[in-house]
């Protein structure tokens, strides 16, 4: 299945992109997408914790299955003034 991953923040720098579309096999989980960008980049890991997920502009706990042609936003904790 086809999704595209959108990066914000400190993802996006150190992907060097801030959108991925990815082919994915059926029944992933949004939280396995995190994984395998760790596996791609390991210093992405320590954000694990505080990432929020969304899938469709909507908030989604780690463990929502994606299905094609999803667009699943990950998102690190964001600071400002």
């Amino acid at each position: 299945m086809e999704i595209t991953v959108r990066l914000f923040a400190a993802f996006q720098e150190t992907v060097g992109t801030d959108t991925l579309p990815m082919a994915w096999r059926s029944g992933l989980r949004a939280i396995e997408v995190f994984e395998w960008l760790c596996g791609q980049y390991p210093q992405l890991a320590p954000w694990g914790p505080h990432l929020r997920f969304a899938v469709n502009y909507e908030f989604v706990p780690p463990e929502h299955a994606l299905v094609a042609g999803d667009e699943v936003a990950l998102i690190p904790p964001v600071s400002g003034g």
